[in-house]
């Protein structure tokens, strides 16, 4: 039986920003490094609006942090180092 995610990572773009695909890259990066412990999402903004306004997400790329009852516990707008992410995935965990 397969644990459940123990966070939710989501990765707001759009299509032709050159930011959100350094941001995909850099997710793409550490993924493997955490196995089955996130869920992993990506949002296209201009494909799904009523998404990206829910989350009130105003800016690309944006990466969200949330826990599995869907409480946000990180967002940020830009583009983050490896490091960074790692740094605040590792916060969020409980």
């Amino acid at each position: 039986m397969q644990d459940m995610p123990e966070l939710t990572v989501t990765l707001y773009s759009s299509s032709f920003c050159g930011a959100c695909t350094s941001t995909r890259a850099t997710l793409e990066q550490i993924a493997p490094l955490l196995g089955d412990r996130i869920e992993w999402h990506e949002v296209n903004v201009a494909a799904d609006p009523d998404a990206s306004e829910t989350a009130g997400v105003v800016a690309t790329p944006t990466v969200v942090i949330s826990a599995p009852d869907g409480t946000e516990r990180m967002r940020a707008a830009g583009v983050p180092t490896a490091p960074q992410l790692l740094t605040a995935i590792a916060a969020a965990l409980p």
